[in-house]
């Protein structure tokens, strides 16, 4: 059986603002943020867990259909897209060879490096 549900329509444009900014895959973004969870502290037992924030939520979220957001996935996805604009319009002198910014970026799932 097909469920017919209607969105919102500003659900709608959420969704795809998030879908193009947030550009790396979950699994390319997990790996990432494994990566940058793995300092000094390591991790505790249960790794998914132990991801940084925002990058557990924003995961949390590329897992979801459209259909089964919830208010707070979509103020996750809100706060995604605005500090990657944020970020992205803040491009520093060295641009994508400054590793900070990139890294910031890459956090919340967009890599500089790959074409839209």
């Amino acid at each position: 059986m097909v469920r017919e549900t209607r969105l919102d329509p500003e659900v709608e444009v959420i969704w795809e603002d998030f879908h193009a900014e947030v550009n790396v895959p979950s699994e390319q973004l997990r790996q990432w943020l494994l990566t940058r969870g793995s300092g000094e502290e390591a991790f505790g037992p249960d790794p998914t867990m132990d991801l940084p924030e925002p990058g557990r939520q924003i995961l949390h979220v590329l897992s979801k259909r459209k259909v089964d957001l919830t208010p707070a996935d979509v103020e996750v996805m809100r706060a995604a897209i605005d500090r990657i604009r944020e970020l992205t319009a803040e491009k520093p002198r060295r641009g994508n060879a400054d590793d900070e910014w990139r890294h910031a970026l890459l956090d919340l799932g967009h890599d500089v490096l790959v074409e839209r």
